[in-house]
């Protein structure tokens, strides 16, 4: 009977496992191409005695469509992404007079405040690039000012949160000033007249090591898949730890100088390659039956891990810390990284390692399988990424 029981058990399992791997590829074959396509916009706000000037960075097209149409259904989300296609295909002079003619929808949702008074937003320029490749985002820059009201009361921003995440920076005369690195539909810290005060350095190590664990999870789906190809080629501490060093050491290499401008490679050559390093790692888990870590194998981990690292680098390189900051955000932003691999980490081997690993069939019915779905996927977006 127990062994019956056994065999049983090992049928569902195996049934659960196969069902988890159709899932996985399901969302890997529908899901988005590039896990550093939502990279924070960036804004500036020079903050006068009686004036205020933001600049964003940003693509305006999907702004532009939201407010024309904002949507509250499937229907009208299926009309937002057909007028932010069709902006995208815009001449600039086109795009600006889009812009212009939809203002009165899109200054509600860009919030400016005074103490607790609204202020008028006024559109004053627009800096749109010519259309190129309509598959990327085409960055554009606005600049928006308003009057402020006869005290010294402090100015806070804030945008609807479908916007997406921003980084604001309060510049001052020299140039100085504080960065915050908020989701949409988030306030700023109160920006004072004239003179921007510095944020805390806790708080702000705080923020980024927040936004460094999101970075991974949920949004880095394609980090996640690399860490558990790793997980998956042996649950043995030694090469655990030997990968994962390798892999951290790399990434956080690349991370700084990336950041710091010092090296650079144009995410169409980085995005492949991150998605081919998946399936590398997935593919050597199925053929290797040496569960031993080899030189080779942390060599290469080590490699990948530069790619991921300039993967990485993206959004700090796109947030525009200003230098006085700049270390406490790389580390903040690395450690809140390494926090989300850690964690990807535990919860494989709280709900497989640990109850499974030692099973006779736990290369079989688990690492062969969850293998071969990140191969699938990796392979998937290296083909979109390059051919798509």
């Amino acid at each position: 009977m127990s062994v019956m029981l056994n065999v049983a058990f090992r049928g569902c399992l195996h049934m659960i496992v196969r069902l988890i791997v159709v899932c996985a590829i399901g969302l890997g074959l529908t899901g988005p191409a590039a896990s550093h396509a939502l990279d924070p916009a960036v804004i500036t706000a020079l903050v006068g005695n009686d004036r205020v000037e933001i600049t964003i960075r940003d693509a305006i097209e999907p702004i532009i469509a939201i407010s024309a149409i904002n949507p509250r259904s499937q229907a009208d989300a299926d009309r937002v992404n057909s007028m932010y296609q069709e902006l995208r295909s815009d001449t600039p002079a086109a795009l600006e007079a889009e812009l212009k003619e939809n203002w009165n929808l899109i200054a509600p949702n860009l919030a400016v405040y005074a103490g607790k008074t609204p202020l008028d937003l006024t559109l004053s320029d627009a800096s749109i690039p010519e259309v190129g490749d309509t598959d990327t985002l085409r960055f554009s820059t606005i600049t928006i000012t308003a009057d402020l009201p006869a005290d010294d009361t402090p100015l806070t921003f804030t945008w609807r949160p479908d916007f997406g995440p921003y980084s604001i920076h309060q510049a001052g005369g020299d140039g100085d000033g504080y960065t915050e690195l908020l989701q949409g539909g988030q306030t700023t810290a109160p920006m004072t007249r004239a003179d921007p005060v510095s944020i805390s350095p806790v708080k702000l190590f705080a923020r980024f090591v927040v936004s460094g664990f999101e970075h991974i999870v949920p949004k880095g789906l394609d980090h996640i898949l690399f860490v558990l190809g790793l997980f998956l080629f042996s649950l043995r501490i030694g090469p655990i730890l030997a990968q994962v060093t390798a892999f951290t050491l790399a990434h956080t290499i690349t991370l700084a100088l990336a950041s710091l401008k010092v090296i650079s490679l144009p995410a169409s050559v980085v995005e492949p390659l991150i998605a081919i390093s998946i399936v590398y790692v997935a593919i050597e888990n199925i053929l290797s039956k040496n569960r031993g870590v080899s030189t080779a194998r942390v060599a290469v981990v080590f490699c990948f891990g530069l790619l991921h690292g300039l993967g990485f680098a993206s959004v700090l390189s796109d947030v525009g810390l200003p230098a006085g900051q700049f270390l406490v955000g790389l580390i903040g932003f690395n450690i809140g990284v390494e926090g989300g691999q850690l964690f990807v980490i535990v919860v494989a081997l709280a709900l497989l390692g640990l109850p499974f690993g030692n099973k006779p069939w736990y290369r079989d019915f688990i690492v062969i399988p969850a293998s071969t779905a990140i191969a699938l996927i990796g392979a998937w977006w290296a083909f979109e990424r390059v051919f798509l």
